[in-house]
């Protein structure tokens, strides 16, 4: 469907990981060896939370329908800001529009979310899980993506206070309504979800056969681990990365997430907790 990357730690320029890592993501949109699409052209997004923004966080977001590989305004941009945390996605349209309204990450308030993967038959149930979305969020649904409405929903059921159980209570209610239409798995995919000081990030699929996801390894580690590779202090000792496949082909930098589990990332370092496992 798509591809996407998140990082969270001490301030870099985005540009460091989109644009010059070995399999970076605009690498990723013209071949994703583990993607369900190998090329990822419908577009791209890139949202960031600025450098001095401790406290009170507000992410910026650019987004347009240009293949990330031939956008000089994401080469500029992400060479010119310095973010200690950033949501990037590549696009690869299953239905909806290409629109830049249907491109990720989506953004409320300090809230900053994205999705690979998909809403099964979304048209069967979009009307009720749109109507399920609280009427004063609900102007905030711009396009035409089950990405957009997902993010609404769990807005509507709690996110704000705590974003485990509100994706959670918002997947739930996508299949069940999809189990009601007919649709054996409704939901698909990883999500990450952040308030620009925690990182959430899901693995899941109705069907336990979700979208590939991981994360890096503690950088302390990776600097024992490959004492010759000067391109790891670019990044500080809190540096974390979540994925859609690897950046790099080096054994162990980077860790697959479980299936049915959420990844929290914060400035104490990476743990996984069951996500609907049951």
């Amino acid at each position: 469907m798509c591809r996407w990357l998140a990082y969270t730690g001490e301030p870099i320029r985005p540009s460091a990981l989109i644009l010059d890592t070995q399999h970076s993501v605009v690498a990723m949109s013209l071949n994703s060896p583990l993607g369900a699409e190998t090329v990822n052209g419908d577009g791209f997004g890139l949202g960031w939370y600025p450098e001095d923004a401790a406290g009170s966080p507000h992410p910026a977001v650019f987004r347009s329908i240009e293949p990330a590989w031939n956008d000089q305004n994401l080469r500029e941009i992400s060479r010119a800001v310095l973010s200690p945390l950033f949501f990037t996605h590549v696009r690869a349209a299953a239905g909806p529009p290409i629109q830049q309204t249907n491109c990720h990450p989506f953004r409320h308030e300090n809230w900053l979310f994205m999705h690979n993967g998909a809403i099964s038959q979304f048209g069967l149930i979009k009307r009720e899980l749109t109507f399920a979305v609280d009427p004063a969020l609900y102007t905030g649904i711009q396009g035409t993506t089950d990405t957009e409405v997902l993010f609404h929903l769990a807005l509507t059921l709690g996110l704000m206070d705590d974003p485990v159980a509100a994706v959670g209570a918002a997947i739930r209610r996508v299949e069940e309504a999809g189990h009601a239409a007919g649709i054996p798995f409704p939901m698909q995919g990883t999500l990450a979800v952040s308030d620009g000081e925690t990182l959430w990030a899901f693995r899941y699929s109705s069907q336990g056969r979700s979208r590939t996801l991981f994360h890096s390894a503690d950088v302390p580690a990776l600097r024992t681990m490959y004492p010759e590779a000067e391109r790891l202090e670019l990044f500080g000792d809190h540096a974390q990365v979540v994925v859609s496949e690897p950046l790099n082909d080096l054994p162990g930098v980077f860790l697959e997430v479980p299936e049915s589990t959420v990844a929290v990332l914060d400035p104490t370092g990476y743990h996984h907790r069951p996500f609907l496992d049951a």
